[in-house]
C-alpha cells in the first residue's frame, strides 16, 4: 500500500499508526476508560447541585441561568483536553518506548499530531457523558449555546494543545522526574482564567495576566452569552490571536528540548 504524504513530507500513514497504538492502548485498559467518564461525571454532579442551590438563593445566579455548570463544562474540557494530549506521550515515557521512536521515521510533527488527535478522542469519551447529566439533572442544555461554542471550543484546545506540547517537552528533557508538572500547571492557571468569576474581580495588576491567557476570553464570552445574551466576537478573535502565538512557541519549545534531550541522552533514560 503506498503511503499518503501531505506537504511537508509528513506522512498520514505514520499518523494513524501513532493513533491507533494509542486506541488499541486506551481501549486494553477498562480502568483507563473509566479514568476518562469519572472525574467529569464526578465534576458536573458536584458543581451542578452547588449552582442549584446559590440559584435558590441568589437572585444574581437565578439570571445568570448555568454559568456555573457552563464553566464547569468549558474547564473541563480545557484541562482534559491538555490531559489527553500528556497522558497519550507520557504512556511512551512509562513504557520506555521514546527513543524507539524517535529513532524510527516518525517525524515530531506526525507524533504531535497524532497525540492532538487522540487528545479529542479521551475528550469526547469523557465530556459527553458529562454534558447529557448537565441536561438530565439540572436542564442545562451546553448544545444550546449553538454557534459560539465551536469557537469556545477550538480555543480551549488550542490553548490545552500548547500547555500539552510545551510540558510534554519539559518532560522529554528532564524525565519523568518533571512529570508532577503535567498535572499542576493547567491548575495553577485556573485562577488567572478566571472559570468561575469575572475578571474585574482580581486586583487590577492581575488583570493584565489574566488578559494573557485565551482561556479568560471564552470564560468571559460564555458569561456574556449566558447573561447578556450576547456573542462576543472580539474575545473570540483575540483568544485565537493570543492561541496562535502560544502554539507557535510551544512547537518550537518542543523542538529545542528534544535536541537537548538527543544532546543529553535523555531520550534512552526516561527515568527520574
Amino acid at each position: 500500500m503506498s503511503e499518503l504524504a501531505l506537504h511537508g513530507g509528513i506522512s498520514v500513514n505514520r499518523i494513524g499508526a501513532m493513533i491507533l497504538r494509542y486506541w488499541y492502548l486506551l481501549l486494553s485498559s477498562w480502568p483507563r476508560l473509566l479514568e476518562l467518564v469519572y472525574w467529569p461525571v464526578l465534576q458536573i454532579i458536584t458543581w451542578g447541585f452547588l449552582q442549584t442551590y446559590i440559584a435558590q438563593n441568589a437572585n444574581f445566579f437565578a439570571r445568570a441561568g448555568g454559568t456555573l455548570i457552563g464553566a464547569v463544562i468549558l474547564w473541563d474540557i480545557l484541562f482534559r483536553g491538555q490531559l489527553g494530549f500528556s497522558i497519550s506521550f507520557l504512556e511512551e515515557m512509562w513504557a520506555r518506548n521514546l527513543a524507539n521512536l524517535m529513532m524510527s521515521p516518525l517525524k515530531p510533527i506526525e507524533f504531535l499530531i497524532a497525540l492532538m488527535t487522540m487528545s479529542l478522542i479521551r475528550l469526547a469519551i469523557g465530556v459527553f457523558p458529562m454534558t447529557l447529566l448537565a441536561l438530565f439533572f439540572f436542564q442545562f442544555n451546553f448544545y444550546s449555546l449553538g454557534l459560539p461554542l465551536i469557537a469556545f471550543f477550538c480555543n480551549l484546545i488550542f490553548t490545552s494543545w500548547a500547555v500539552g506540547i510545551f510540558v510534554s517537552g519539559l518532560v522529554l528533557r528532564h524525565g519523568l522526574g518533571a512529570e508532577s508538572i503535567v498535572w499542576t500547571l493547567m491548575f495553577a492557571l485556573m485562577p488567572l482564567a478566571c472559570v468561575y468569576y469575572p475578571v474585574h474581580v482580581l486586583p487590577v495588576w492581575l488583570q493584565y495576566i489574566s488578559w494573557s491567557l485565551p482561556p479568560t476570553y471564552v470564560f468571559e464570552g460564555m458569561r456574556a452569552l449566558l447573561i447578556d445574551h450576547v456573542f462576543r466576537t472580539d474575545l473570540m478573535l483575540a483568544a485565537l490571536a493570543i492561541n496562535a502565538v502560544l502554539l507557535m512557541a510551544s512547537f518550537t519549545a518542543f523542538l529545542a528540548l528534544l535536541r537537548s534531550a538527543r544532546r543529553h541522552g535523555s531520550l534512552l533514560a526516561g527515568g527520574e
